[in-house]
């Protein structure tokens, strides 16, 4: 699964804060149907564990999770068009 390169990132440090330790791979979008669609997309990132599972962390923090998913729309949306963006997740988020 790690193959799969992520639309937010190159390099393998974390998305949000930088650090190039302790990383986790973060699926933007959760859920098995939606984590298939993350791998298949590339709406993956790398995240320290703080910046994964910290309290103001992706997993838990409504702002930093919907900064995620606007980024990867964004991204998504630089080479595809917006209707393709809502066949495959069927939100918009920006």
């Amino acid at each position: 699964m790690e193959n799969v390169k992520s639309i937010l990132q190159d390099e393998k440090k974390c998305y949000l804060c930088g650090k190039e330790y302790g990383l986790e791979r973060h699926h933007i979008f959760a859920g098995v149907a939606n984590r298939r669609i993350s791998e298949a997309n590339g709406f993956v990132c790398w995240l320290c564990a703080n910046c994964h599972r910290g309290t103001e962390g992706a997993q838990y923090d409504r702002e930093t999770n919907l900064m995620l998913k606007q980024a990867a729309q964004a991204a998504f949306e630089q080479t595809h068009t917006h209707d393709e963006w809502m066949r495959l997740i069927r939100k918009n988020y920006l």
